[in-house]
């Protein structure tokens, strides 16, 4: 029998060698000594005993028995050979009582390297083992031998394996590890029990059968991946109460969200209302009729009389219902977070026959995605920024824009130079915002110095007190006003000096001009064109351009202050005057960007640190308030979504619970 059995590895191991040469492939094992230095070894180290996944073992430490196997560990000796008859005698007792005694092997970059037992790893792939266990020795690679973001990626691999011991799952971008653990509801360095592992690994390995039965092994990108992205859509909790079957139908469901992770740049940024589309007489005739009303709805995070933010969209609701008249039916479905369900409240507009949705929060964002995978008729766009999904639209303001003017204002009417900021979230956008508003004031007072607080950790009134206890009283707050139980003592830029408040200017989002400009474009098919056209997640981030960004003045704002306003104004809406002009340096003195060239949008967007004239750091995960963590867990940066152990989180959730009420509904754009 076990003659048989060599005979079939060896015609596997024959076929691989033919399939690699026609493809212009290596026919060898990658041998381990010929990537990385003998230095490399000396610093080892060593993990113990470890399952190791079959697929991750492809090649072997030295040459000596290169010769000897195919690159899928079958072998390629003849029969009657000496390999031969040892491969036959070690099948054998595996047949009858299984292959006990660890490998000995070396990890490099989650890849295996065999030292001792390549022979019973090709026995074991033979009979196709999912693991096989060995003594691994981590190699970790040195700088300059691979990329940094390869590298940056393993090293968030390493310290998910630290806690987890799961080495079977990967990713190709980096922040994919702890976007996994922050789906999972656990801390970076919470310790995995074994119960949670043995469940994790069943999930992982039904997903993936679903995954590869799908056509996934044509994709470049990771089962990681994939898997990662149903989590985003369905949530770990249902996936692991779902049939291989279903997952596979889901999946088919949302087979282009899932594709779109192969994609080096998945998003698509638009920052201006795409060109009117205008139709020739035959498009008319041809085209399919518009339904005669368009059913609009509108999801709130709160209700338009306590949130300024949910005040600005329900006024720009009402000013498109105003415009397009009996082409349209608005409906405002408030307080969609209530009961924590916001999927709820989408297939309650969705039953009553709303065809385009507005969820004007980032925490709406994984309902929205849902939404949009089980209801393909339904265009359901999303107001937050930085989501690489296909399936939602998502759109949002360019408002460091108006920040950087604001900054540059408050620098010309200072004489110290210190000025204050108050911010709600470390979310994307924000601290884009603080890092504008910053270098604003740096270019009118070159010895400006901005202290900023956190509204998320203390709440809006003790974060500006804290500022005037500073002797700091040009303070840059929140952006919008908030209504009955307002916590703020002020919004916009604002001179504050004991009981005496002045507001001087304040940046308006001007959602009413948003939403226009987007259901113009509905109407005549163009974001339909547009969205067509593309096979990448589309971003609209609308600026000042585009007149969905504005600056109003306080009358106690002086002439010259207007006049200078104004400049930068139109100077950044032709593209002369650039906010992020290099070089930037951050705080710890840092270089961003290359000399005399305006930062890409990418870079801006992606901000996750503050620019060396801002006094102040980015809060820990623990030290926000509820609604604080709700929204970071959504929309915040990396940096900010990094959680401590269970134990210290009870903890700090404990310690905010008094600090909670003073933020009466914030939301995120605030």
């Amino acid at each position: 029998m076990a003659e048989l059995y060599y005979k079939d590895a060896l015609k596997q191991g024959q076929k691989e060698i033919k399939s690699r040469k026609s493809r212009g492939e290596d026919t060898s094992l990658p041998v381990l000594e010929d990537i990385v230095s003998t230095k490399a070894f000396v610093s080892g180290v060593d993990l113990g005993l470890v399952q190791i996944p079959a697929e991750l073992i492809i090649g072997t430490k030295t040459k000596s028995r290169v010769n000897a196997f195919a690159p899928n560990f079958m072998p390629i000796l003849d029969e009657g050979t000496e390999f031969a008859d040892k491969w036959e005698r070690l099948c054998q007792a595996h047949v009858n009582e299984g292959i006990r005694e660890p490998i000995k092997a070396y990890e490099y970059l989650n890849r295996f390297y065999v030292e001792e037992g390549n022979k019973r790893v090709s026995v074991l792939k033979f009979f196709d083992a999912v693991t096989i266990v060995g003594n691994v020795t981590r190699i970790m690679p040195e700088k300059g031998t691979v990329s940094d973001e390869k590298i940056e990626i393993y090293d968030e691999f390493t310290e998910f394996y630290k806690y987890s011991k799961i080495n079977f799952i990967e990713f190709s971008k980096k922040g994919s590890f702890p976007e996994l653990l922050k789906y999972l509801g656990k801390g970076a360095h919470d310790e995995w029990s074994d119960d949670e592992r043995n469940e994790f690994s069943g999930v992982y390995y039904y997903f993936k059968k679903a995954y590869l039965s799908n056509g996934g092994a044509k994709l470049q990108s990771t089962v990681g991946d994939a898997m990662l992205s149903y989590i985003k859509v369905y949530g770990y909790e249902e996936l692991k109460k779902t049939q291989t079957d279903d997952i596979k139908k889901n999946l088919s469901r949302m087979w282009e969200e899932v594709a779109l992770q192969e994609d080096e740049e998945p998003i698509e940024l638009k920052l201006e209302p795409p060109e009117e589309k205008k139709p020739g007489v035959l498009s008319r005739v041809l085209s399919p009729p518009t339904p005669a009303v368009l059913k609009v709805a509108f999801l709130y995070d709160g209700t338009p009389e306590r949130s300024g933010w949910v005040h600005g969209h329900e006024e720009g609701r009402l000013h498109v219902q105003k415009v397009f008249d009996d082409k349209i039916e608005t409906k405002a479905f408030p307080n969609a977070m209530q009961d924590d369900n916001p999927l709820s409240v989408i297939e309650q507009a969705i039953d009553e026959g709303y065809t385009m949705i507005f969820t004007t929060s980032p925490r709406f964002t994984q309902a929205s995605l849902r939404a949009a995978v089980e209801n393909p008729d339904i265009v359901i766009m999303n107001c937050s920024l930085n989501k690489s999904h296909r399936y939602i639209r998502t759109y949002y303001t360019r408002m460091y824009e108006a920040k950087f003017i604001l900054g540059a204002l408050a620098g010309s009417l200072s004489s110290s130079g210190e000025l204050g900021y108050v911010c709600d979230y470390p979310i994307y956008g924000q601290i884009a915002g603080i890092n504008a508003f910053a270098l604003g004031a740096q270019m009118t007072n070159p010895r400006s110095v901005v202290y900023l607080e956190w509204s998320a950790t203390k709440g809006a009134k003790e974060a500006t007190r804290s500022l005037l206890e500073r002797d700091i009283h040009l303070i840059s707050t929140q952006d919008t006003a908030k209504f009955l139980e307002d916590t703020r003592e002020s919004f916009g830029l604002s001179y504050i000096s004991g009981d005496a408040r002045m507001l001087l200017a304040n940046p308006v989002w001007k959602w009413d001009v948003y939403y226009e400009e987007i259901l113009r474009r509905v109407f005549n098919k163009t974001m339909q064109t547009e969205y067509e056209k593309s096979n990448k997640a589309l971003n609209y981030y609308w600026g000042m351009s585009a007149g969905v960004v504005d600056i109003e003045y306080s009358p106690e704002l002086g002439l010259a202050s207007r006049r200078l306003a104004d400049f930068l104004k139109e100077s950044i809406i032709n593209n002369i005057c650039m906010p992020f002009l290099s070089p930037v340096y951050t705080q710890n003195g840092e270089l961003i960007g290359e000399d005399e060239k305006s930062l890409s949008l990418e870079q801006i967007i992606n901000m996750d640190y503050l620019v060396n004239n801002v006094v102040g750091t980015l809060p820990k995960y623990e030290e926000l308030s509820p609604m604080g963590k709700a929204t970071v867990d959504t929309a915040g940066v990396e940096k900010a979504q990094e959680k401590e152990s269970k134990k210290t989180e009870a903890d700090a959730d404990e310690s905010q619970k008094s600090s909670s009420a003073n933020e009466n509904g914030e939301n995120p754009g605030e």
